[in-house]
């Protein structure tokens, strides 16, 4: 049997029905390949591309590790030594004792030796404290609530004392030995214009407490009216009150209220305005909405608004101690005792001392033949026979001296020796601002005046509302305040 060796194999031939794959071979074995090849003059695109990846490598080598291109190459560094010429070293200094500030706040009636005497400084210091400028008008009459700082390290040494000269000043003196140091430091305030509006329908207190007004703007807006509206008499529930004022503050803190810049009152159906101005020579007084200022010849009220307790009267009425009917030549003002008292227009004193009923009484001269008295007093004010005394002036206090059965003003009004009643006496009107000034007024107070009108539209809401929630007694009230000021319109009074 003839056997028949098989064909050779092929190696161009591929065997399409049963293909043997060659295992993958690893760059490195790649590379090692291509290396034992023949080289023919020309790189295949596999030499070009694991060239590139070998160079690629290196330079990342070169630049991430540190020192590898120069750590063969670098030169020997050459060492150089130089003296330098250092400043010397400041000697050691003593650490400025800290200080430690301690706050004293004044209690009525408090004086300045007395708080020295709480930290046993010598009077000796104290004298060195006011021989400073301007530190005796300051310390002299302290006012309650001021706030008076001392650094005293030990009982007896005085090292500092920081004292308010006024409401943007402070004062710090510092002591060492017997030299005195003083430092000013300003402390600027920020003024505010505030505004607030109110309705009668108790007291003028209670309405301005409600308003968030305090005690002493309360009494300044009864002041700056008390030539038109007696507060103790003219008021009536349904009257109503605007004002616009100033408020001083610092770090977030209110230092004070300041002054009334414009406000208005509705008494009685008729409304009365007031604005603040300042004319060019500094004089400061308070006028109307056409420049009139306010302030007349006379108060209407000599003291502060309070409740008359007897008016005045020629036909007679029974007097309360001696039993029997008499004029009564004055008007009565019922007040706490020691309630101030004073002057209702500009005047000299013409008496003062006890004179029989009147008790504590004083007598001033207004001129023209016009005098007005004030009896009943508790104390007087510091004035004598002949003393100028300003319109407005402290003159005294209220009590019951004399022939009384509580404490109040006994006040009399006379022209020529005639008594007159002092609620209805009429004094010409002052002149009003003219020209340059006029024109003055109104720019100095438009914004006062814009903010006021602003505070009536809110008021006259309020009011209107009150009005619709009062009780039948206060709408009847007000009703007939409204009948009575239509017949002063329709009169031609209004």
């Amino acid at each position: 049997m003839e056997h028949t060796a098989p064909p050779a194999a092929n190696p161009n031939a591929h065997d399409s029905a049963s293909p043997i794959r060659q295992p993958k071979r690893s760059w490195f074995k790649r590379l090692d390949a291509a290396g034992s090849e023949d080289f023919n003059g020309r790189w295949s695109r596999e030499h070009w591309m694991l060239a590139s990846m070998f160079a690629t490598m290196g330079a990342l080598v070169v630049a991430i590790v540190p020192g590898f291109n120069t750590a063969n190459h670098a030169p020997k560094a050459t060492r150089a030594t130089f003296a330098l010429q250092l400043p010397a070293l400041p000697k050691t200094q003593a650490p400025t004792p800290a200080q430690s500030w301690q706050i004293v706040s004044v209690t009525k009636g408090e004086k300045l030796d007395s708080i020295f005497a709480q930290f046993n400084i010598p009077a000796a210091d104290q004298k060195r404290v006011l021989a400073q400028p301007g530190a005796k008008a300051a310390l002299t009459h302290l006012r309650p609530g001021a706030e008076l700082a001392f650094d005293v390290p030990t009982p007896g040494v005085l090292r500092g004392l920081r004292y308010d000269k006024d409401d943007s000043t402070r004062i710090e003196l510092t002591f060492d030995g017997s030299k005195v140091k003083s430092t000013t430091i300003h402390r600027p305030l920020e003024r505010r214009m505030e505004s607030t509006s109110g309705v009668i329908a108790g007291s003028l207190f209670d309405a301005g407490a409600k308003a968030g007004m305090n005690d002493g703007l309360v009494i300044q807006m009864a002041k700056v009216f008390s030539y038109d509206i007696d507060m103790a008499q003219d008021l009536q529930p349904g009257d109503s009150f605007q004002v616009v004022y100033e408020d001083y503050w610092r770090d977030g803190q209110l230092v004070r209220t300041g002054n009334i810049l414009a406000a208005s009152f509705d008494n009685n159906g008729k409304r009365y305005f007031a604005y603040r101005y300042t004319h060019p020579n500094g004089k400061t007084e308070y006028v109307d909405q056409n420049g009139t200022p306010l302030k007349k010849t006379f108060m209407r009220t000599p003291v502060e608004f309070t409740r008359i307790s007897s008016g005045f009267t020629l036909t007679g009425r029974m007097h309360p101690i001696l039993g029997y009917m008499r004029a009564h030549t004055g008007v009565d003002y019922a007040a706490p005792t020691g309630t101030p008292i004073v002057a209702a227009g500009d005047a000299k004193v013409l008496f003062e001392g006890q004179k029989g009923g009147y008790g504590n009484c004083i007598i001033l001269d207004h001129g023209s033949g016009v005098t007005t008295l004030y009896g009943h007093m508790s104390r007087f004010g510091g004035y004598r026979v002949g003393q100028h005394v300003a319109q407005g002036a402290t003159i005294g206090y209220v009590g019951m001296t004399g022939m009384a059965t509580g404490p109040h003003l006994h006040y009399e009004f006379r022209i020529n020796g005639q008594y007159r009643n002092p609620l209805s006496v009429t004094m010409p009107k002052p002149l009003p601002l003219e020209g340059a000034e006029l024109a003055s007024f109104r720019t100095q107070n438009a914004a006062a005046l814009a903010q006021l009108n602003r505070m009536q539209l809110l008021t006259h809401e309020t009011v209107a509302q009150k009005v619709i929630n009062a009780p039948e007694s206060v709408k009847k009230a007000m009703k007939r305040q409204m009948l009575a000021s239509a017949r002063r319109v329709h009169r031609g009074r209004g």
